[in-house]
Order: structure tokens, then sequence, then C-alpha cells
């Protein structure tokens, strides 16, 4: 075959097929028979038909189910579970196309694996009356927000009006509220007042207000065009950043 020239796979893989009777039918040296023979005799008698699916790399992991009835993200995602088992731990299964969920190795529920930020929630899962979900309506959440003050019932009503189901908000206005304990109502209430003002959406922007004290500053430095909010919330550790221990 060093002779020839071949211009596809097909072509060349029809000479070699040629040349495999001959050698499978050429008789051993020292073996009374030829490599088809033993073949037949030794190898086809095991073998075994091929899986009807081929393997699949599965990652195993160990998930908690929040009060909105949905695991901890997945690579930005949230996926939905039976809302009668909130602050349960399931086992995740990921596979490269679908997501199983199982509890006390019995399979919950199974979702088509999302590759990008979001959340999916089945109807199904979701609670019609239920004692851990009512503790934490989207009324309750509100009336809350608005004892701690109106900023903070304006930043509560945007989170819940971003979701198809205000219940999918809960956990982002469970956190906030719960700064409360910590912070005092007006340094909260402040920080959401200028979390509105520039359209920040994300509880770790309110916790980033409030560590930096930025609440403090006078509402006028707050109010100027050229007041750079991200350069100000900078964070103080990222694997970005980088230290004295990165140089020798």
């Amino acid at each position: 075959m060093r002779h020839q020239t071949f211009f596809s796979l097909h072509e060349l893989n029809q000479s070699i097929k040629a040349l495999l009777v001959d050698l499978n039918s050429k008789p051993f040296k020292k073996l009374p028979c030829n490599r088809l023979q033993a073949f037949e005799k030794i190898d086809k008698p095991t073998l075994k038909s091929l899986p009807r699916h081929a393997y699949e790399y599965t990652e195993i992991k160990i998930v908690k189910v929040y009060i909105d009835y949905h695991i901890e993200e997945y690579e930005q995602h949230f996926y939905s579970v039976p809302h009668h088992l909130v602050g349960e731990i399931l086992e995740l299964h990921v596979g490269d196309k679908v997501i199983q969920m199982f509890f006390k190795n019995k399979l919950i529920t199974t979702h088509v694996r999302k590759y990008y930020s979001g959340t999916s929630t089945e109807p199904a899962h979701m609670p019609t009356r239920h004692e851990k979900h009512y503790k934490c309506s989207p009324g309750r959440l509100m009336n809350w927000g608005k004892d701690i003050g109106p900023d903070v019932l304006i930043w509560v009503k945007q989170r819940l009006n971003e979701k198809a189901h205000p219940e999918q908000a809960s956990r982002v206005c469970l956190g906030l509220l719960n700064l409360s304990r910590s912070d005092d109502n007006q340094r909260l209430n402040k920080a959401c007042q200028i979390a509105n003002k520039k359209s920040l959406n994300r509880l770790k922007n309110i916790q980033s207000i409030l560590t930096s004290n930025l609440d403090k500053l006078p509402t006028d430095s707050l109010c100027q065009e050229e007041f750079d909010l991200e350069e100000t919330l900078l964070p103080e550790s990222h694997k970005n950043i980088r230290g004295p221990k990165d140089y020798h």
C-alpha cells in the first residue's frame, strides 16, 4: 500500500479490509489454525452485546434545598424540587444532558441540564399552601421590609417582581432582611436607597455598601454623576488581586 494514494479515509479502510481477509486466513507458524479460526473458537462465544447507551460521566454533589424549594445553584443555575423537601439534603447527579436529584437513594426529580445562569422551575413542585413556604410568602417579606424602611420595601418589591414566580426571590429577600439582625434599620434602609438609585440588584452589593460604610457618606456626594460606585465597592480580597505573598 506504500505506493498507493488515497483521497479519503473510506478508500483507505476499504483497502485495509481486503488485506485483512488474507492476513486472518494465513496459518500461524506454531499453531494449527489461523486468526479467523481462533477468533471463531475462543473470542466470539464470549462476546456480549454493546451497551444500549454510551458511557456518560456523572458528577455527584451533595446539595441543600432552600426555602424557595430550589437547590443551591449548580454552575449559576437553580433547579426546583418538590416543596416538601425544603431544608433537606439531596444528592445531585449531573450528566451532560440531564440532572437527577436523589433523596435517601430515591430519584425525586429530573431536569434538563442548563448551561447558562437562571432558574428551572417545575410547576408541580410549587406549593399550594405549605407551612414553610407560607412563613416566607411575598406579602410577609414586604411587610417585614416596610417595618425596616421604605427603601428596603422598594428593593424587596423589585426583587420579587423580577421573577416569574415571586417565591423564587425569597432567598435573596430573606438574606437582605436578615441583615437587620446585625445592622440597624436606618443603615440598612440607607444602603437600599443607594442600591435603588444605582440599580444594584444583588445582595452582595448591599453588604459591600454596609461593609465599606458607604451609607455614612453625605447624600450629596452619592448623587454626583462622576461618583463611581463600582470603584468604591471593589473587594478587599479577590483571586485576581495579588499581594506580598505572591512575590518572592
